[in-house]
């Protein structure tokens, strides 16, 4: 008896730092959320910024009616870098399996999205780990604007897509944004008598799409990550539930024990009190 009675509290000893644990990553995980959303604010700012550029821009030269040299599609698809985040990049990766061909090229980012690439057999090419935390977002979009423009150029594709989750209540959802061809239609034209260009507004507009394209990338890593951090709360707050189920049981099953254990010890008491007598 007292050998199960020490087997279970030892059981419930570990239950208890396993609790802990549990709590310590829901908690980093709500403050990774937090802090996602104060660098998103920057992003969109900086991103609405460009696009008045771009409209007044387009107020002086029309956009380049240009066909794109390659006839490929790349899909850039924002995953998990970690556990613990249920299905989240499951959800992700159907979500892309009924939105395009497999035969497309992938630019995956999140290593449990490499992971899950490779299980599909879709061709990548070219793939990073997740950013760690918001402020290195920025590092990670100017890499893939860098590298997307760059084969965009050298006509390994026409088209860029991206593919990432966003929080949302109950969940997340996931978003498909085309990047390239770029709508210009979302930016109407807007002369702005006083505005000066130190380059050719042709040469301007290049690099203004660009530079939007860039920060569409940042919201959508930030969007991501945000969406990674609260899938792993929602996930650690099911496994919270779980263990102060099992804990509870555990304890019950001690205390039943414990009193077995006192039940034996009074029969004891009274066999040898009665034999002595």
């Amino acid at each position: 008896m007292s050998g199960r009675l020490a087997d279970i509290s030892a059981r419930i000893d570990t239950v208890h730092k396993l609790e802990s644990v549990i709590k310590a990553m829901r908690g980093i995980a709500a403050s990774r959320v937090q802090e996602a959303n104060q660098h998103l604010q920057s992003v969109r700012s900086y991103a609405a910024t460009i696009g008045t550029g771009i409209s007044q821009v387009l107020a002086r030269v029309p956009p380049a009616d240009e066909r794109p040299n390659g006839e490929g599609h790349a899909i850039v698809v924002f995953a998990a870098e970690q556990g613990f985040a249920g299905g989240f990049s499951d959800r992700v990766f159907d979500h892309v399996a009924r939105q395009f061909d497999a035969k497309d090229t992938f630019f995956v980012v999140g290593d449990r999205g490499v992971s899950e690439a490779a299980e599909r057999g879709w061709p990548l090419g070219w793939q990073a780990p997740m950013v760690s935390q918001p402020a290195l977002a920025l590092g990670l979009a100017t890499r893939l604007t860098d590298v997307l423009f760059e084969r965009l150029a050298a006509g390994a594709f026409g088209s860029i897509s991206v593919v990432h989750a966003a929080p949302a209540v109950g969940g997340a959802d996931i978003h498909v944004d085309r990047l390239v061809p770029f709508d210009f239609d979302r930016f109407p034209a807007a002369d702005d008598g006083d505005a000066l260009f130190s380059l050719s507004p042709t040469v301007m507009l290049e690099s203004l799409v660009q530079e939007y394209v860039f920060a569409q990338l940042a919201e959508a890593a930030l969007l991501s990550f945000a969406a990674e951090n609260e899938a792993r709360m929602r996930a650690m707050i099911a496994a919270q539930d779980n263990t102060a189920e099992t804990l509870a049981q555990m304890v019950a099953t001690s205390r039943q024990l414990r009193q077995e254990e006192i039940t034996e010890e009074i029969l004891e008491l009274a066999v040898s009190g009665l034999a002595q007598s």
